[in-house]
């Protein structure tokens, strides 16, 4: 039996995601944000489980300060994507490289574009798709490259089965779950959108958070 949680962080409208083979008590832990250590804590021994990989999608600070400490505590091994930035990795999460706990198993597969180093993780009928495909949305693409990021969704999300569930790494308006088949019909940043629009696009929205940030100081 695997017990699966989606733990979501107010302040920084993140989701943390803890997946356990109950049977062998062992557990993973996507994206863990640094304010909830003390819960996932709780959580791994309200289980009974023993933590043995923090996986990162993308390497914000919130999440690889998490990550590494999170690390640091339980002896987990930290696994990131090539040029994630996240300063101690033990395993890097490169296309198709299994992550197993217990019982049960992830496949990596990389999906750049946001970050240079962004991993999306895929396990059973679910991926997690980090900051890549969001809920109606991608993540941005300034500190990445927004043509990368359209084929790393195009060419490795969107060919996953129609029922397969998304899970993100955050959502402002508070959504859970979407799946590939709804986003590839009805994202307003993907569908019916191509290569040269998607880019043009993501340079808009670019530029206007960049004038709010500019605003905001």
């Amino acid at each position: 039996m695997t017990h699966f949680r989606q733990i979501h962080e107010a302040r920084s409208h993140s989701y943390a995601y803890l997946l356990v083979d109950s049977d062998r008590r062992e557990a993973v832990m996507i994206d863990p944000a640094a304010p909830q250590l003390t819960l996932y804590l709780a959580l791994l021994d309200e289980l009974q489980a023993r933590l043995t990989h923090v996986l990162l999608t993308h390497s914000h600070d919130r999440h690889a300060a998490g990550a590494e400490e999170l690390c640091r505590i339980t002896g987990a091994q930290c696994v990131a994507g090539r040029g994630s930035g996240v300063a101690a990795i033990d395993l890097v999460a490169d296309d198709d490289a299994l992550i197993p706990f217990g019982d049960e198993v992830l496949r990596c597969r990389t999906t750049p574009g946001h970050t240079p180093g962004c991993v999306s993780y895929l396990w059973r009928d679910r991926a997690f798709t980090g900051d890549a495909l969001l809920i109606g949305d991608c993540g941005a693409a300034a500190a990445g490259d927004a043509g990368l990021l359209f084929d790393s969704i195009t060419r490795k999300l969107l060919t996953l089965a129609d029922e397969t569930l998304i899970y993100p790494a955050h959502d402002f308006a508070g959504r859970r779950v979407s799946c590939i088949g709804e986003q590839r019909d009805t994202n307003p940043k993907l569908a019916g959108t191509t290569r040269d629009e998607f880019i043009a696009k993501q340079a808009q929205c670019d530029a206007h958070d960049h004038a709010r940030a500019a605003v905001s100081i």
